[in-house]
């Protein structure tokens, strides 16, 4: 007969097909997390990496719960340091771009850290000492000389002699 009644799939089987789905879910979340963290982690070594990763995968449900037990304390406390590097980093960025310096080139940098960098490149031989004084008079500010001779490493990006 072709007739269902309420009564074929009670108000109860809905709720433990619902319950089902959710720890379902709940353990494929479960399982991507701890993937994500045997990644993370940096004191383990790559063999170990690949020896957890093999438990977990060939053997889910008894490699999870080993390495939830095993290793679960420290999961925490490598989540909250990813977490606050990633917001270091953001801040990082953000201040670098308000400031007006960005990958734009050196708007927003200071005289004494255009001065070090010129420092930097006459140590290391990129720039004259010539070159060193005249781009040191454009950052101070000071009467550059006239000319083409006015073109420094300074302004080019400080790119090497060959």
């Amino acid at each position: 007969m072709g007739t269902y009644l309420a009564y074929d799939y009670p108000l109860l089987g809905a709720f433990w097909t619902m319950l089902w789905l959710f720890l379902w879910i709940l353990w494929f979340i479960l399982l991507f997390r701890i993937i994500v963290d045997i990644f993370r982690d940096d004191d383990m070594g790559g063999w170990g990496k690949a020896g957890w990763l093999a438990f977990v995968i060939l053997l889910p449900f008894l490699g999870v719960l080993v390495y939830v037990i095993a290793r679960g304390k420290s999961m925490g406390g490598r989540e909250l340091r990813h977490a606050r590097a990633q917001q270091k980093a953001f801040d990082d960025y953000v201040r670098e771009t308000a400031s007006g310096g960005g990958a734009g080139g050196g708007a927003g940098r200071s005289h004494a850290d255009e001065l070090a960098r010129l420092s930097e490149l006459r140590t290391r031989g990129d720039i004259t000492e010539e070159e060193f004084r005249r781009a040191k008079a454009l950052v101070l500010g000071d009467d550059a000389p006239s000319g083409s001779a006015s073109t420094t490493a300074a302004d080019t990006g400080g790119a090497s002699r060959s």
